[in-house]
């Protein structure tokens, strides 16, 4: 009876519970209060589609290349066009023209590099590489797709082909990490000489890339003079395609490795190492300052204070209720129920299929046990000493109220940032506006490391 009774409180929050926080209800009063006073909650609406416009989820993915136009990620008539041949909910569809798109970019920046066009190439290639990222980004539903592995080994090649290209200013790198290494990039600060630069550390969330943090976050702080490392750890797309390491909640087991790594560089001042986590990235990398005193400053893109948020209330509050029916070995009505939900949800199916992939759980039933453990509660939060900026963006698709409850809980030095639809970066971790939160970003840097 207990577990029919979760299966349709599961199915009545419907994708509310897909990554934690799908539902757009008004940020909680409770925590907004905690935060400064700021613009959270705009009267201006949402950036209104103007491609797939009765599709939240394709059109979110959409305006996330139209941000990566800002370092070079994309070109605005490509990623119109090739939208336009996408049919919507369509997850082939969206896997073949991105494809198409990221063949032709290819092929043509292999032609400049031929003609010794190497500008024309580097950029060529940085685009196709992201649209490779996209191409597969909604097939993970089924892992053994070798469409998924055969986009992503062309984009780290599009991507490696255009590092080359940049006169050493990024170099690749392994990190050693647990009898094996991660991939990541250093960006060596531009304009910038001598020993001891400031540096930040970087990696992604939940889908996105070392890759893509090029286009995020590490070509704009790069060119403000801070060296860069990023990479991609446990459940990320190259340790995960590779070897199958599977997401994990203690993240200071991986930063600890990758600040090993970055401070034992001549060019790293050890006094300025900052940590930025974007995306789920906003409560891993919390998680790790709050064990590695290394990390001497901390940005949270967006901020998360717990990931089972929306879960939790359907076990009434329990984690300990919610884990033991959630891991049980046979729970049908609940399989049945987010059956159900992913039917008729497309976040939720995107969601459900690539995190049973990337905890390892292989059900949507798993993947949504392993989210109680992502979190900074239980005064995790409150032991992080290093001044910290958590982001948030007015209309968040997926973690709505999150920035504002790690704030309340932070003891330490602490900035809240938020950005709302009148600058248009209202969007989950500011998408679309990437110049604008990227200015606010490196200028906090700036001021925090300059004190």
């Amino acid at each position: 009876m207990e577990r029919r009774h979760f299966a349709r409180s599961i199915l009545a929050a419907a994708g509310a519970i897909a990554l934690g926080a799908k539902a757009q209800e008004a940020r909680p009063a409770a925590a907004a209060a905690a935060a400064p006073a700021a613009p959270l909650a705009s009267a201006a609406p949402g950036l209104k589609p103007f491609l797939f416009e009765k599709d939240e989820t394709f059109w979110y993915e959409t305006l996330r290349s139209f941000g990566h136009i800002a370092y070079g990620g994309a070109d605005f008539g490509e990623v119109v066009v090739t939208a336009q041949r996408i049919r919507g909910g369509d997850y082939d569809s969206w896997h073949d023209e991105w494809r198409l798109t990221a063949e032709r970019v290819a092929a043509e920046a292999q032609k400049s590099l031929a003609a010794g066009h190497a500008v024309s190439a580097r950029d060529g290639f940085f685009r196709a590489s992201n649209y490779y990222r996209s191409a597969e980004f909604f097939l993970h539903g089924n892992p053994s797709d070798p469409r998924i592995n055969a986009a992503y080994d062309r984009s780290v090649e599009c991507f490696r082909a255009a590092v080359r290209l940049t006169d050493g200013a990024i170099e690749p790198v392994r990190i050693r990490y647990e009898g094996t290494s991660l991939p990541g990039y250093f960006y060596r600060a531009s304009g910038k000489t001598g020993k001891g630069r400031p540096t930040v550390v970087m990696h992604n969330g939940f889908d996105g890339s070392v890759e893509e943090m090029h286009y995020v976050a590490a070509a704009a702080l790069a060119e403000r003079g801070y060296n860069v490392l990023s990479f991609d750890g446990p459940g990320q797309p190259g340790p995960m395609h590779r070897e199958g390491l599977v997401l994990r909640p203690d993240w200071e087991r991986v930063v600890g490795p990758v600040l090993d790594h970055v401070l034992a560089r001549p060019d790293v001042d050890a006094r300025r190492v900052a940590l930025l986590g974007n995306s789920l990235g906003g409560v891993l990398a919390p998680r790790a300052a709050a064990f590695e005193p290394r990390v001497r400053a901390l940005i949270a893109l967006d901020g998360i204070y717990d990931m089972s948020e929306k879960t939790l209330p359907l076990f009434g509050g329990q984690r300990e209720v919610a884990r033991r029916v959630l891991t049980a070995p046979s729970a049908p009505d609940i399989d049945k129920a987010l059956a159900q939900v992913a039917e008729r949800d497309a976040q939720a199916r995107w969601a459900f299929g690539h995190g049973a992939w990337v905890t390892g759980k292989g059900t949507a039933r798993g993947y949504l046990s392993t989210l109680l453990d992502y979190n900074v509660a239980d005064g995790v939060a409150e032991r992080i000493q290093c001044p910290t900026l958590v982001c948030a963006a007015a209309n968040d698709m997926f973690f709505m109220g999150q920035p504002e409850a790690l704030y309340a809980h932070l003891t330490c030095p602490k900035t809240f940032l938020a950005l709302d639809d009148t600058l248009g970066a209202g969007a989950h971790c500011h998408a679309g506006a990437q110049r604008l939160a990227m200015a606010r970003i490196g200028d906090w840097l700036d001021t925090t490391f300059a004190a």
